[in-house]
């Protein structure tokens, strides 16, 4: 199938793909990696007025720790980045363990981070990832102002994000760890490369064995990717054995929605959010930290 007819802009900055924007209205449309726009305008799901093509645009293809401790990625970093970093292997596990995990290389090679969560699928990976680090969507208008977002209240919808029209998502944001970084991406697939049928993100943040902070999230089990409120508090201040872990992973699994299909019972869905979870925290790193 063909795509409808769209008009197509390549700004080499900012101030010119607002002004596309602005031209355009919510009839536009940005591309950054385009692995999930390109294939909804190629079958007419999407039948956006104007591409805006943001590649051109130098400085936003950046991975970077801030001198307060906290990460910045770029609109333009790519999976492919996130999988190579050094940065994210030493300090940030549970990124470094979803990067190799995001569809094929070929999307690798092109997909990003901040285009993923933009794009709020609830079996996309990153927004998990990003929940369970307490994580931020910094947006920027014409006028140069911006805002930050937490992913929780970003997503706000199946394929429905919180931006407001003239804005453009410029970056995600991790704030600083309180303590030594530890947790993992755990993700049942049918087949490499495909969506989750079930995907836990498990971030700890610890001191002497205690839990300073805990984020645990889900994907794939419901309309939106899902923070387990009640797993995390569960875990804070306290330190990993077997009774923490066993409360924190039911919790997790009460927190999730899956329903009946191809891929599995609610039932099925459930036990692996409470094996993934258990898993999760039952593991060497996360007991060494």
């Amino acid at each position: 199938m063909y795509p409808s007819r769209f008009h197509y802009e390549a700004p080499s900055t900012l101030d010119e793909a607002f002004e596309a924007i602005e031209a355009y209205g919510d009839e536009a449309k940005i591309l950054a990696g385009g692995m999930s726009l390109i294939p909804l305008i190629k079958l007419r799901f999407a039948a956006p007025a104007c591409i805006v093509d943001i590649n051109n645009i130098p400085g936003l293809d950046y991975l970077e720790e801030e001198s307060d401790g906290s990460l910045r990625i770029g609109a333009l970093c790519r999976h492919r980045t996130l999988e190579r970093s050094s940065l994210l292997r030493n300090n940030y596990p549970v990124m470094f363990a979803t990067a190799p995990l995001i569809a094929d290389p070929m999307v690798r090679n092109r997909g990003t981070l901040v285009g993923s969560i933009c794009h709020a699928d609830p079996q996309g990976d990153w927004a998990s990832v990003m929940l369970s680090l307490g994580g931020e969507i910094i947006a920027r208008n014409a006028e140069g102002r911006e805002r930050s977002i937490p992913v929780s209240q970003f997503v706000v919808g199946p394929f429905q994000n919180s931006l407001q029209t003239g804005e453009i998502a410029v970056a995600a944001k991790v704030p600083p760890a309180r303590g030594t970084r530890t947790g993992t991406y755990l993700k049942l697939e049918r087949r490499v490369g495909d969506f989750a049928t079930v995907g836990v993100a498990i971030n700890l943040e610890m001191s002497g064995g205690t839990i300073n902070r805990a984020g645990i999230a889900l994907t794939g089990v419901g309309g939106n990717n899902i923070q387990c409120t009640s797993a995390e508090q569960s875990l804070a201040g306290k330190s990993l054995n077997a009774s923490t872990i066993d409360q924190a992973a039911r919790l997790a699994a009460d927190a999730a929605q899956p329903k009946n299909d191809v891929r599995g019972s609610i039932e099925y869905k459930r036990h692996i959010v409470y094996t993934f979870v258990q898993r999760g925290l039952s593991s060497r790193e996360a007991r060494a930290a």
